[in-house]
């Protein structure tokens, strides 16, 4: 029993070889492009069911077909993997109108050929894309709204994934301005900001803003400490930092304090952060300047340790730059969130581009918004955030440059690459009620 192999310029035209040599039982292998030409292997139907036989633990397949299939194993069942094939097949000619080769029943009792799973996972993945280029291909011309609704969102910074998903929502039939109303309704639906400012200042509290090098913590720190002397005076607030690393870092804020009229603390670990907050106990609030790091800095991990160790009440603010990409957003948020954050704050307005990548990390992880730097000025720059302002700037500050706006033969293929994406948990807490 051999594994056949197809060349072709196109998947259509490639099946369609596999379907007329080994007929329509016949089994996709594996697909993939080799140069500049669709290849696909594929055994036939009856070949299949002798994978293995039911009276020897052995697989009765062939050592070349085995070579040709990699010597990697593991547990999962074909029988689950080949069924959710057959189905994609199935929707595959529901939409192409063609015949496509079909995938038999199979439920082999010795499945440990890993290749072969993996290469009808692949199959599987790439037919979902192609159906959903071809669904957003039709949809482009039936529906031109929701396209023209798409693309902004695109350029407006809001990530692929969740402008396809509000898109699909879109109530049918409306212009393009009932459409980007009904969007940006939605999006400030789900975004969570601090109500009033007075329940932080009046109430007072702990705070520690953390986040990586460079995206202003020491700078929000003095706006916000400014904030609290004009309303409390300077005996009601502590200043400590962490940041015994930079050169310089704990001066900033020594200087800022200064003309505060706050003493500055600084702190190298847990202990000595426990002492200082034990002794600053009666002040109305305190906050905490931490040490800038990459998220990806396993020293992370021991910051967050370090705060929440010292104390359930210190609630620490994230710091997420406008100016950083959704996936590096994506993946600072992951880092500092330990066993919870109290909010964040959105720091560069002034130097982004565009503003929905932050505004789609902050609706999909349910980020508490606090407040929006957007200067260097202490304490004029930094404001109370507002849903509405920001939804609309975001769309207001849109990629109007050629190479970074998306053209509407781009979207399909935009769409395709979002189908595995949309199974993004964080998308399913976005509501539209």
């Amino acid at each position: 029993m051999n594994v056949k192999k197809f060349c072709a310029n196109t998947s259509r035209e490639a099946l369609l070889m596999v379907r007329s040599a080994l007929g329509p039982d016949a089994v996709i292998l594996s697909n993939r492009n080799v140069d500049g030409k669709v290849e696909i292997m594929a055994l036939a139907g009856e070949d299949m069911s002798s994978l293995t036989d039911p009276m020897n633990d052995k697989p009765v397949i062939s050592e070349s077909t085995l070579a040709a299939l990699s010597h990697k194993r593991h547990t999962q069942s074909i029988g689950e993997q080949a069924s959710g094939l057959a189905q994609a097949l199935e929707n595959a000619r529901s939409h192409t109108n063609d015949k496509l080769p079909t995938i038999p029943s199979v439920n082999p009792t010795n499945a440990d050929v890993s290749e072969l799973m993996h290469e009808i996972r692949s199959m599987r993945g790439m037919l979902e894309a192609q159906l959903t280029e071809i669904s957003w291909g039709s949809q482009q011309k039936r529906e031109p709204a929701k396209s023209a609704v798409l693309r902004e969102m695109l350029a407006s910074g809001f990530s692929a994934s969740l402008s396809r998903y509000l898109t699909e929502k879109l109530p049918s039939g409306g212009s393009v301005e009932e459409g980007l109303h009904w969007v940006k309704s939605i999006l400030g639906r789900n975004m969570s900001v601090m109500e009033d400012e007075n329940e932080m200042l009046e109430k007072g509290g702990v705070y520690a803003l953390v986040g990586p090098t460079g995206v202003g913590k020491t700078t929000t720190t003095a706006k916000l400490a400014a904030r609290c002397v004009m309303r409390h005076g300077p005996s009601k607030l502590a200043l400590i930092t962490t940041d015994g690393y930079r050169i310089g870092g704990y001066e900033q804020l020594r200087i800022y304090g200064k003309i505060l009229g706050v003493m500055v603390h600084s702190v190298k670990d847990e202990a000595d952060l426990r002492i200082a907050l034990s002794e600053l106990q009666g002040k109305h609030m305190v906050l905490i300047d931490t040490v800038g790091m990459s998220q990806r800095d396993q020293m992370v991990t021991e910051q967050v340790s370090m705060l929440t160790g010292a104390g359930n009440h210190i609630k620490r603010l994230l710091c997420l730059s406008a100016t950083s990409t959704g996936e590096t957003l994506n993946e600072v948020v992951h880092a500092y969130q330990g066993k919870g954050l109290a909010g964040c704050i959105m720091t560069k307005l002034d130097e982004a581009a565009t503003v929905g990548n932050v505004l789609d990390v902050v609706i999909r992880q349910k980020l508490n918004l606090y407040y929006v730097a957007n200067g260097q000025r202490v304490p004029e720059d930094l404001h109370v955030a507002n849903q509405q302002y920001l939804i609309d700037r975001a769309f207001k500050l849109r990629r109007e440059t050629e190479p970074f706006q998306y053209q509407d033969a781009e979207l399909p293929l935009v769409m395709a690459n979002t189908a595995r994406a949309m199974n993004d948990t964080t998308l399913r807490g976005v509501t539209l009620d």
